[in-house]
């Protein structure tokens, strides 16, 4: 058996990469029939899936910045910016199957790196809060759901399984199985095996501090009349119609 030259095997190496691109593009088109119901024909991949287009010319422009061809990477992502709107350095590391769903306004910043089976949807930021080189984005691990509007910023970890609510600012890392609502985001659930990100059984954080904050008002009121007899009778009336309105209103909220 006779000896490949160096050549023979870096063009070897070049065939295997330009495979492993183009099943990875391949399976790209894909993702979109798995994840989104509202899929109904090939043809609308091409005219209503930004999000798939941007990860798509990802990928290409990745494999040129690292063969060091970094203009012509930031081209291609400055054009994909300008088709997609969404901004995505052509150094993050995107991973296989991650569908960016409805992606308008998406940023993905230089460090960050999101592994296999990601779920993004619009409006999210993986943001850096340093101006100092290395890591500064996050890394969201495989499986994670990250909802409209989420901010998740710094070298932080979003944990495997993982969902973020719509509109949550993250500056923590978040634990595998977790769920993280809010600004800035708390963990509300912990070991929670149940899939996809369902916002319906989210709890609704302003209403639960509204009735706490109501609740200890009437405490408060209460303790001052009985203790230094205060007549508040007339603005009783008044405010009890108030306070049952608004508690109607609250108890209508789902």
């Amino acid at each position: 058996m006779s000896n490949e030259t160096n050549e023979e095997l870096n063009n070897k190496e070049e065939v295997v990469e330009t495979m492993s691109l183009w099943q990875q593009i391949k399976e790209d088109f894909a993702v979109p029939k798995v994840n989104d119901p509202a899929l109904n024909s090939n043809i609308e991949l091409f005219f209503n899936y930004p999000g798939v287009w941007a990860v798509i010319n990802h990928r290409i422009a990745n494999k040129l910045y690292k063969k060091n061809f970094k203009l012509t990477a930031r081209i291609i992502m400055g054009i994909t910016q300008f088709f997609c709107n969404m901004d995505i350095h052509p150094a993050a590391t995107i991973g296989r199957r991650v569908f960016i769903d409805h992606g308008i306004g998406v940023v993905i910043g230089e460090t960050a790196i999101l592994e296999d089976n990601v779920l993004i949807y619009q409006g999210v930021t993986l943001g850096g809060v340093s101006l100092n080189k290395g890591k500064r984005h996050p890394t969201i691990k495989a499986n994670s759901v990250i909802g409209s509007g989420a901010k998740v910023l710094g070298n932080i970890t979003i944990g495997k399984n993982s969902k973020i609510g719509a509109n949550s600012v993250v500056i923590c890392d978040v634990p595998k199985n977790s769920t993280a609502v809010g600004v800035p985001a708390k963990i509300i659930k912990k070991d929670d095996k149940n899939g996809r990100l369902n916002h319906g059984d989210l709890p609704d954080i302003n209403k639960e501090m509204f009735e706490y904050l109501l609740k200890r008002v009437a405490v408060l009121e209460h303790a001052v009349r009985k203790y230094d007899g205060i007549d508040l009778s007339n603005e009783d009336h008044e405010l009890e119609s108030i306070y049952k309105k608004f508690i109607t209103a609250m108890n209508s909220i789902k």
